[in-house]
């Protein structure tokens, strides 16, 4: 597993909100160009976000399916990227000081050719997209905090 750490300063809470819109997908999500649908219920285990990856118009449709879901701590996903695989994501989060949270994005390559790279060279490219999803993320989660 390839791991990223980043503290955000809002509640755990307000970082699931943004997780459970799964609307804002694309926004947060290094790679995710466009949501075509999201499944009733998400983030429930076994829904689905239907997304696009990659720019237009080479765009390829997607989806990404719930695992596991413990609100407000814990997000686990299955993403879709075919042809390049699929990738298990899991998104703790944890209070750390009052209105703080760390959350800790861990991501693991489970088919595809991803998974027969050593993780050295699976974090070369997911320790930076992954930096930059979580700057996304923690923006978005800040933003509906200034909004209240």
């Amino acid at each position: 597993m390839v791991d990223v750490k980043m503290t955000v300063d809002t509640s755990p809470e307000r970082v699931f909100e943004v997780l459970a819109d799964g609307w804002t997908y694309a926004a947060w999500v290094v790679g995710a160009s466009h949501i075509r649908d999201v499944d009733k219920g998400w983030p429930a285990r076994g829904t689905r976000i239907h997304h696009c990856v990659g720019s237009w118009p080479l765009l390829l449709d997607d989806v990404t399916k719930v695992h596991a879901v413990d609100p407000p701590r814990l997000l686990e996903l299955e993403a879709r990227a075919w042809p390049f695989g699929t990738a298990r994501i899991r998104l703790e989060l944890r209070e750390t000081a009052s209105a703080t949270t760390e959350i800790l994005m861990s991501e693991q390559a489970t088919r595809g050719p991803g998974r027969v790279l050593p993780e050295a060279a699976q974090a070369l490219f997911l320790v930076p997209r992954n930096r930059e999803s979580l700057r996304r993320l923690a923006d978005l989660a800040k933003g509906r905090e200034a909004a209240d």
